[in-house]
């Protein structure tokens, strides 16, 4: 009886954050030199250890159970698929197919996303596809340097290239996503409501399920857009 009973983020801020664009032209100019923890560049060695260095490269960022990560992989059966999370224990639940099934172009991978971005870049990769799907929103208005795209990170994201996708139940936080990725390419980006007729994590059914809007920002970012702030 509580399935589809999931709420919006709650929220004080009812648009976007006053404070979003000079933090976004702030990391632009700023160098970010957090230092690589070790379990992260060997979390890139197992994610690319079983690609053939051909296929397309596509990232499920913060792929939490890996639903989507396993539709995505059968998707583009000719693509080589990251799903990655920093949570174990989200990686190792029960997936919704018996071993024997699940696609063999995809690699589930334990790593922080901070390190993972930068650590693609460095070794010169870029994306075909890159899924940001419902992050976390940090919804108060103290936290919003914590949703991605006010981190120190973001720079890097639209530099992997690709086509980027975000999703999320929270219309604030495409909104502000669109706005930060316009900064970083210079170029307007666009969103939307859309349906998901076929939820692709569960966090979008349930959502769904619920009666709850859900919004989508899609971006053609080529080969990559912008170089390493401080560069």
């Amino acid at each position: 009886m509580s399935y589809a009973n999931s709420r919006i983020p709650q929220s004080a801020q009812a648009g976007v954050h006053d404070a979003l664009r000079e933090r976004v032209r702030k990391h632009l100019m700023q160098p970010f030199r957090k230092p690589y923890a070790d379990y992260n560049r060997a979390a890139l060695e197992h994610a690319l250890a079983g690609w053939d260095g051909k296929a397309p490269l596509i990232l499920d960022a913060g792929c939490g159970v890996g639903h989507s990560t396993i539709q995505i992989a059968r998707a583009h059966p000719d693509h080589w698929v990251m799903g990655v999370d920093q949570s174990e224990d989200r990686l190792n639940r029960r997936k919704p197919y018996p071993e024997a099934l699940l696609p063999r172009n995809m690699v589930f991978v334990r790593a922080d996303l901070v390190d993972f971005w930068r650590l693609l870049d460095d070794a010169g990769l870029r994306l075909a596809r890159h899924y940001i799907l419902y992050p976390n929103p940090w919804p108060k208005i103290g936290h919003l340097g914590r949703r991605w795209h006010a981190h120190p990170v973001f720079p890097w994201i639209p530099r992997l290239g690709g086509v980027l996708e975000c999703r999320s139940n929270w219309q604030v936080y495409v909104e502000e996503f669109a706005l930060a990725l316009g900064e970083v390419t210079g170029r307007p980006v666009g969103w939307a409501p859309f349906t998901a007729e076929v939820p692709l994590t569960p966090f979008e059914r349930k959502y769904r399920d619920s009666g709850q809007a859900l919004y989508r920002l899609e971006l053609d970012l080529g080969l990559g857009c912008g170089t390493p702030p401080g560069a």
